[in-house]
């Protein structure tokens, strides 16, 4: 089995006209991490592997989950493909990741999210919204054929608040 969890970065600030990569989190992104982190702490137990895109809303994300969920650093990676809006990349890239790894988790980028999620789970989404979880679950042994999962949670702040 393997399982795979999929992140969309937190609320981004366009306050300073900053290049898209190195745009902060909100205030709000903060609160949303902690409320989508405390709840999926109770559903996850198992160890971790994360991957983040560079991105500077993303990466911030990403540390703010492996510090509450104490992933190690070793099983922490900045992976420069991540930074992609297309559905097609994020699979590849996904598809690349080591079949040692049972449970892992990535940061990144609407549309991709929210494409990914509904291409590989079995329920729909119009939309992952910042801060968003899911969890798909996949019965195969290796991440190259990931395909026809079962959506076993989704987190949304909204719903958390």
């Amino acid at each position: 089995m393997k399982r795979l969890i999929l992140v969309r970065h937190g609320k981004s600030s366009w306050k300073e006209n900053l290049p898209d990569k190195e745009r902060p989190l909100k205030k709000r992104a903060y609160k949303d991490a902690g409320l989508v982190i405390n709840e999926f702490g109770q559903f996850q137990s198992t160890p971790l592997v994360m991957w983040s895109s560079p991105a500077v809303r993303a990466l911030t994300t990403a540390k703010l989950f492996k510090e509450e969920l104490e992933v190690l650093e070793e099983n922490f990676v900045v992976k420069e493909e991540l930074y992609t809006f297309d559905k097609k990349d994020l699979l590849a890239i996904i598809r690349t990741c080591d079949d040692s790894v049972d449970n892992l988790i990535v940061f990144g980028h609407n549309p991709a999210m929210t494409n990914l999620v509904n291409f590989l789970g079995d329920q729909n989404f119009d939309n992952v919204p910042t801060t968003g979880l899911t969890v798909i679950e996949f019965d195969t042994s290796s991440w190259k054929g990931v395909k026809n999962g079962k959506t076993l949670l989704y987190l949304f702040p909204k719903n958390l608040r």
